[in-house]
């Protein structure tokens, strides 16, 4: 019987390393196509938030016309940046294409890991875990296009226009400005996973509706804490980061209100 047992065991830690196998597989040919595209990665999409023509600035410009009559965001015609380091390009280039990577296999990622639980489950489980399992890779790329089409442009914006002098050049470092781009669509990529982990939490019992009603405005201030560390140090980019995360938190209550009469309901049947 402890055979049996152990060989149980070593097969699903096999089986867990296929697919961990599978999944990191998929992140390193995706990033190694992006990185044989990377001069058009870069140009189009890594400094996108850059130029006035991208797409945040033209609906923001287009209604601020409709109202105002002028443009509300006018950014430098050239945004140069420093390599200041002998590998600094390759370094970036590496980072942008692991990032890639990971941001465009993650459906499949989730995907591998519900392959991996599922035969764990109940029927009836495994039919409810379908979508919430969708969710999670939905949750993330929102996320992930939240950080870049909203936040990224509005910070780029306030560091490009900001000055206190004249007499001050503005010299933009390769690094920084990845760490940023980073940064900002990343964190909100793993922030806007949070109604997964209330939904899990509430499904154990763990948390309740209850509990996320009383401790809003503690939840609230916490939210901004996060914001600041995910945007850099200006209050607009703070505020378009925390905007969506209270509206998450506030979706999250619904949701634990929603699994908790549900086992409420499960638990008087029994």
């Amino acid at each position: 019987m402890a055979d049996e047992k152990e060989m149980s065991f070593l097969g699903h830690i096999g089986e867990l390393r296929a697919h961990l196998v599978r999944s990191i597989l998929a992140i390193v040919i995706l990033a190694v196509i992006v990185g044989f595209n990377i001069e058009w990665v870069m140009d189009h999409i890594f400094f996108g938030p850059t130029r006035n023509d991208f797409l945040t600035f033209r609906i923001v410009n287009h209604f601020s016309r409709e109202f105002t009559g002028n443009d509300s965001f006018v950014l430098p015609a050239q945004f140069s940046v420093q390599q200041k380091q002998l590998f600094q390009q390759f370094n970036v280039m590496m980072a942008v294409s692991i990032f890639s990577g990971i941001v465009l296999a993650f459906p499949y990622i989730v995907w591998e890991i519900w392959k991996f639980i599922s035969p764990a489950l109940m029927p009836a489980e495994k039919k409810n875990s379908i979508f919430y399992i969708n969710s999670i890779w939905i949750l993330f790329m929102c996320g992930v296009l939240t950080g870049y089409f909203l936040i990224l442009p509005f910070a780029i914006n306030f560091g490009l226009l900001f000055k206190v002098s004249d007499n001050i050049v503005q010299l933009f470092d390769l690094s920084d400005y990845t760490t940023l781009f980073l940064q900002v669509t990343m964190g909100m990529g793993v922030v806007f996973l949070f109604p997964i982990a209330v939904y899990i939490l509430t499904s154990i019992g763990i948390l309740t509706p209850k509990f996320l009603r009383t401790y809003r405005r503690h939840a609230i201030v916490l939210i901004m804490v996060v914001a600041a560390i995910i945007t850099p140090a200006d209050v607009l980019s703070m505020m378009a980061a925390a905007l969506p995360l209270v509206l998450l938190y506030e979706f999250s209550i619904i949701m634990s209100s929603f699994v908790y009469k549900k086992l409420q309901k499960a638990s008087l049947k029994n």
